[in-house]
Order: C-alpha cells, then structure tokens, then sequence
C-alpha cells in the first residue's frame, strides 16, 4: 500500500490536516491506535479555545460548518486579575471584532472532523492501527503496523501527541522543561451568568482560568502544584466547589460541579528541529506549552494549515518529502513556536514567584497596560489567528 502522504495521529490537528488536503490530488493515509466514540451529551473535561483564525481555518476544510451551534460558546470578554488586586481587561467590540474566541468540547469537534474523514475519497483510514515500526529509506519511508500490514509513503507527518512516538522514532530528541504543575479541570454550574467573559486569575501558588459555556456553566483549569493539585482532586464536591469560588473572588456566584476534576502534568517542549527528510512534526508533537493562553492546540492548528498550504502549492512533480520543501514549512513556524513557548514560559515564572519586589512589579504592570488601548489590540489581534 503506497501513499503520497501518510498522517500518524488522528487527534484534532492530525484529523484536520487530512481534511484540509481533500481537495488535493494527494493520496492520503492516517493511522490512529483508537477510534472516536459515540457523542455524549454529558459535558467534556477537554475543553479548547478556539481562535477566530483556527474557526476560519477549520470553516475551509468543512467543519466549523456542521458543528452543534448549541455546544460553541463565543468569548467576547477576557478580565485577567493579578494577586495583589490588578486587573487587565479587553472586549472584542471596542477593538471592532465580533468576538475574541469561541469555547468548544474536544468530543464535539473530533467526531465532527472524523465523520467528514470518513467520506473522504483521497483519504485511506487505519483504525485502530497500531504502529510497529518506522524506516527511512532515500526513496521513501516504511511504517509497519503491529498486525503485519507495511505501508509506504514519501512523507510522514507526526501527529501523535506530546509523547510522539513517531518523533522518537527520528531521534529527534530534546529535554522538556518540566513546571512543577498539574492542570486540574472541572467544569461547573454557575449562579451568576458569564456574561461571554472568560476569567483569569494569577496567584502565588498556581493560575486560575474560568472559561463561559453555554448554559450558565464554565469550564475550570487550575494550574497548581502537584501537592496542592493531589488536595483538589480528593476534596468533595462541595468543597471543591468552595474552593473555586473562593478562588474566583465569588464573580460568578455559587457553584455547582457538572463533570468531576482529573489532572495532568504540565510542561514545555522546544525541539532543534520539525523536520527530517520524509517527515514533519505537528501539534504537540512538535511542541509543547503551557495552557495558561489557551493557545497550545491552536499553535497546532496553524501547524497543519501552514503544512498543508505548502503542500498544496508545491510543484506538481515535487516530491512531498523533500527537505527543502519541509524546511520551507520548518521555517515558517519557528517563530510563532517560539513566541508562544517563550511568552507563556515567562508568564508562568512571573507569577509563580515569591519576591515581593517582583511581586509588585509585575502587578503593576497588569494594571499599567490595562490602560494601553494599542497594547491591548496588539494582544488581541495576536489571539485570533
């Protein structure tokens, strides 16, 4: 089984570069070791910031279309609050935009994009699939599947996470920065209504972030040391509901907990690479940061539509994995990585520490920058590609 292009990983950003390339004359394979389930009507823990630029790109491969409208929750507000009192606010319609990001369960849009791959006619789907072994050879790459079956490509494209096997599997090899961290999400009922406005609180000992559901309901990440995290996770409901709302300064009134909290470790990862020849590094295969942006899977996002853009504006006679052609994709993401590893890394240290001379310092420059309106469009305009 030969193929031009072959996906490993069907998580959102895998499964959305496959569709991207539908229109291409590209034959395409995509291996994924699970298949999505059947759509619940229960709340999902995964909740993603989508940005306008991420809806706009998923709106070209035919998705944002058939999303359920009644499960995507617009952001029009983001209050962001420091630990001495300070605050930094900005609205999407001062800045003339509709909105500053949409708010969506990850179950309803991956199997959204997986009922779409599933009539694509350039597009061979292996699943569950898992993967045995991968070769590089000059004329092409080799993945053997665990049930015997070989598949041949010009390109691999990773896809598969932060633990990327295929990224192991190329040697490309580099330390994570390990936060001392854990993200603990929940999601809630809440007494007062969001008002399309996603919070953010910065404290000494972790970050808080509320993001607006539809229904009068949020969603919670709560950066926190692994102790405090291990605390979080055995309180009952109704103390961690007082938890919460203690922590959120009682903005959006008593609490009510919709889906219990799980936690996972929190890091950043910057590679020295993306590419080799017949392989490309994408979404969290290819980086990772912290979540307190809420831009990690758009980062990854903007990965596929970059790739998937070179691919499709390539020579017709170029090979798919030429090393050039990849580092031409290689070097159109590095600065975007590095900007958004490196901002969010900083953000992080600042307000995770103890000094009380930084702790004011960096207080009063929340507050000082509320008050810069072309800052504040400058942030707000980075948010939505």
């Amino acid at each position: 089984m030969t193929f031009d292009v072959l996906i490993i990983g069907g998580g959102l950003v895998g499964a959305s570069l496959a569709a991207s390339l539908k229109s291409s004359e590209l034959n395409l394979a995509l291996v994924e070791s699970q298949t999505p389930g059947i759509h619940k009507k229960d709340l999902d823990n995964r909740i993603y910031a989508i940005s306008p630029g991420t809806a706009a790109f998923l709106s070209q491969c035919n998705i944002w279309q058939q999303l359920d409208k009644s499960r995507i929750q617009p952001v029009e507000t983001m209050r962001i609050f420091g630990d001495m009192g300070m605050e930094f606010d900005f609205s999407a319609y001062p800045l003339g935009l509709p909105e500053l990001a949409f708010i969506l369960e990850n179950q309803v849009l991956q199997l959204t994009l997986w009922q779409e791959l599933q009539e694509q006619d350039n597009l061979t789907l292996f699943h569950p699939a898992r993967c045995s072994h991968l070769d590089w050879q000059d004329d092409a790459a080799y993945l053997r599947l665990e049930d015997g079956r070989t598949l041949k490509t010009n390109l691999v494209i990773g896809a598969d996470g932060g633990n990327s096997w295929v990224r192991q599997q190329a040697g490309i090899v580099a330390p994570p920065t390990l936060y001392n961290q854990d993200a603990v999400v929940a999601n809630f009922m809440i007494e007062k209504t969001h008002r399309n406005t996603a919070f953010q609180w910065f404290q000494q000992d972790g970050i808080l972030a509320l993001l607006p559901l539809p229904q009068k309901s949020v969603s919670m990440v709560w950066s926190v040391s692994p102790e405090k995290a291990k605390i979080l996770l055995n309180l009952s409901h109704e103390d961690l509901c007082a938890q919460v709302t203690s922590a959120s300064h009682h903005h959006l009134g008593t609490m009510q907990l919709v889906t219990p909290p799980v936690a996972f470790p929190l890091r950043s990862l910057y590679l020295p690479q993306i590419v080799k020849s017949r392989l490309a590094l994408v979404g969290d295969a290819a980086h990772n940061i912290h979540p307190l942006a809420g831009q990690g899977v758009n980062l990854g996002f903007r990965d596929a539509r970059q790739l998937a853009r070179i691919l499709m504006e390539r020579e017709a006679h170029r090979d798919c994995g030429d090393i050039n052609l990849l580092r031409c994709y290689e070097r159109s993401r590095k600065e975007d990585i590095f900007s958004m590893l490196h901002a969010t890394d900083l953000l992080k240290k600042l307000f995770n520490n103890g000094n009380p001379v930084l702790r004011s310092i960096r207080n009063l420059g929340l507050a000082s920058a509320n008050h810069i309106t072309p800052l504040k469009k400058m942030l707000a305009l980075h948010a939505l590609n």
